[in-house]
């Protein structure tokens, strides 16, 4: 990873305009990293990335499909072709479907694969080469408190946020002689448009809902993304030079039960 205030890199966000990944490009923006931001609203990119060019940095954007193996397959040259290295890769996009397993579909199951487990897969396998060839690098992962201690009643999304955590230790140790570094940040319940949508669907209030969950919390309050996003960015630096294959749960004291 390049000191930043030598040589402040090029980051690659997906899910770059939810919750989470609008914190983390923000955070990213303020060092000084070059960003690349991916998702699929065309749009809701090109606003986010108007927002950030005022702090200094370049921005492209890259809306497509995760879906879409050639999409994600030909996302990292594309990536490095535009802002001349690819350093940090955050996969960050990621999908929840709920319910017991006799509840789950097969498509709850096809899409939670392919973007928590498929997507990652080929953007990392596309990254690291072109981060060995530069020295080095970073990825960091978003996946789970719950895939690391499944919860009730979400099979299909602990599953696969298992898979990516397993990944991450896979990958960090199989990459660290060549100077990639692969962690993986593990929240529990965030204050995000995917957690009080989740809320709505099932006829709740979320407003009411988020409290009830800031109850159950020994800090407090259930993450907001800011809080996530200063767990990725660190990841990402070479404050964490040491770390690799971790899983790092931030979770403000809760438990997963």
């Amino acid at each position: 990873m390049p000191d930043h205030a030598a040589n402040p890199g090029v980051a690659l966000l997906t899910g770059a305009i939810g919750g989470i990944g609008r914190a983390v490009a923000r955070q990213f923006a303020r060092s000084g990293t070059h960003l690349a931001l991916a998702d699929q609203s065309e749009a809701a990119l090109a606003a986010l990335a108007d927002e950030l060019r005022p702090l200094g940095i370049r921005v492209h954007t890259f809306p497509g499909d995760l879906t879409d193996p050639v999409y994600c397959d030909n996302l990292p040259a594309q990536v490095q072709s535009a802002l001349g290295s690819l350093d940090i890769l955050v996969n960050n996009a990621g999908l929840m479907r709920r319910g017991a397993v006799t509840e789950a579909t097969d498509e709850d199951f096809s899409l939670s694969m392919a973007v928590n487990v498929e997507a990652p897969f080929r953007l990392a396998r596309a990254c690291i080469p072109i981060m060995a060839a530069q020295g080095g690098g970073a990825i960091v992962n978003t996946a789970s408190c719950w895939g690391v201690y499944p919860g009730p009643n979400h099979l299909v999304y602990c599953v696969t946020k298992a898979a990516l955590a397993a990944m991450t230790r896979c990958l960090g140790r199989d990459h660290a002689h060549q100077n990639i570094r692969v962690n993986a940040v593990c929240p529990n319940e965030v204050n995000t448009p995917m957690l009080r949508t989740g809320f709505e669907i099932r006829g709740l209030d979320a407003d009411e809902a988020v409290q009830t969950l800031n109850a159950s919390v020994p800090l407090g309050h259930i993450a907001e993304p800011e809080e996530i996003a200063d767990v990725i960015v660190f990841l990402a630096s070479e404050k964490a030079r040491y770390m690799c294959g971790s899983l790092v749960e931030v979770n403000g004291g809760k438990p997963v039960y």
